[in-house]
């Protein structure tokens, strides 16, 4: 059985994707899920844009969690049982692909192969979605209260785990009567994906689909707190990314007041930091739009128990790319991506360096740099 699952915020995004994927495959069926208010999810399953089957069904506790587990997943095993070769998933909006992949991988009867994870959006409303305050149920995009994710959250999130991003015009240019496609804005959000994504192929109406391309592992390492990556190279655009090492521990003080100036005008900012309050702590860093969080994600490999041994760092490709002869893998990665005119490479850079240890205070026991800064600090 052969799989493709498609997230969204937007239905419209997400059908039009759906109906090409269904299109891409031999005797494949699309099936759109909803969760609706009441618990109550809406399938609809077509087959060369035929509707073949739309049902209710409600949930003793709705949710999206449960919306994959007790109708995504069942149904996918249904249709499979019927002979279909591909089945494309589209999820309610909200659902990350990354949590549908893994309950498609222990739920399933029979063994699956997910040829790929994709993520639906209009590129018009990423910036947007970037800076919204406001949570997705707040925003009309999940039914779930408790839901307290952003848009952009989310889209960061599916970002790292997928690998193609399709755009399409979204629900509001359709009613507006305004696609958008090609313009000004529309451009501007296509150099933020590639910002962003930088790994994934990003597929317009006209663009080349590139099926049988995704990868659990390597999904799993992009989305690893405090991993980084980048674009391979610098091109002229409305948005960038800046990228910036730093060696030596950075003082706590010093690191805490630089933050806010760090994040201002950040649409997305993530990397690992080394404290000199935590010294064998690998806090990561991650900022999106307005939320900027910190968290401990255990000790370095190198004050681990296994440890690295000669710049081996087995299956942690960011320790063996960035192993020290002295520090090991201990070290600040921050990577900071925003519109070209905010984002200034020196200051940037001058801001983070100012917050390294002298080598003055290099000299003296870390413990006098008190606390770690908590992981739960947000701006």
């Amino acid at each position: 059985m052969h799989l493709t699952v498609v997230s969204s915020l937007d239905s419209q995004c997400r059908e039009a994707a759906t109906e090409r994927l269904g299109r891409s495959h031999a005797n494949s069926v699309v099936v759109l899920h909803d969760l609706l208010d009441g618990s109550l999810v809406l399938r609809r399953i077509y087959r060369d844009g035929q509707l073949l089957e739309r049902e209710t069904t409600v949930l003793e506790h709705g949710c999206l969690s449960c919306t994959v587990r007790l109708d995504v997943v069942p149904t996918a095993e249904r249709l499979a049982s019927c002979g279909h070769d591909h089945v494309v998933l589209g999820l309610p909006p909200g659902v990350a692909a990354g949590m549908a992949v893994a309950e498609l991988r222990g739920g399933l009867s029979r063994p699956a192969v997910i040829d790929n994870s994709v993520l639906a959006l209009d590129p018009v409303d990423l910036d947007d979605h970037m800076w919204d305050r406001h949570t997705l149920f707040e925003s009309g995009f999940t039914s779930m209260p408790q839901d307290e994710r952003t848009s952009g959250e989310f889209l960061i999130g599916e970002l790292g785990h997928v690998d193609t991003v399709m755009v399409y015009p979204g629900l509001g240019a359709v009613l507006s009567g305004d696609p958008g496609a090609g313009s000004e804005p529309w451009m501007a959000g296509v150099d933020l994906l590639g910002q962003l994504a930088p790994h994934a192929n990003v597929v317009g109406q006209a663009g080349t689909f590139r099926p049988g391309c995704f990868d659990d592992s390597e999904a799993e390492a992009r989305n690893r707190p405090g991993v980084v990556r980048v674009p391979l190279a610098e091109t002229p655009g409305p948005f960038r990314t800046v990228l910036h090492k730093a060696g030596r521990p950075l003082h706590p003080g010093r690191f805490r007041d630089a933050l806010p100036q760090l994040a201002i005008g950040t649409h997305w900012l993530r990397g690992r930091l080394w404290i000199a309050s935590a010294p064998t702590r690998r806090i990561a860093v991650q900022g999106i739009g307005p939320r900027v969080w910190l968290e401990s994600t255990g000790n370095w490999l190198a004050d681990s128990a296994e440890g690295i041994h000669g710049g081996k760092a087995g299956g942690d490709v960011d320790a063996f790319l960035d192993w020290h002869p002295r520090h090991g893998d201990r070290g600040t990665v921050l990577a900071l991506t925003g519109r070209s005119e905010d984002l200034d490479p020196n200051e940037i850079r001058d801001l983070i360096d100012s917050c390294q240890l002298t080598e003055a205070e290099m000299e003296l026991d870390f413990g006098v740099w008190g606390d770690p800064l908590e992981p739960s600090d947000a701006l």
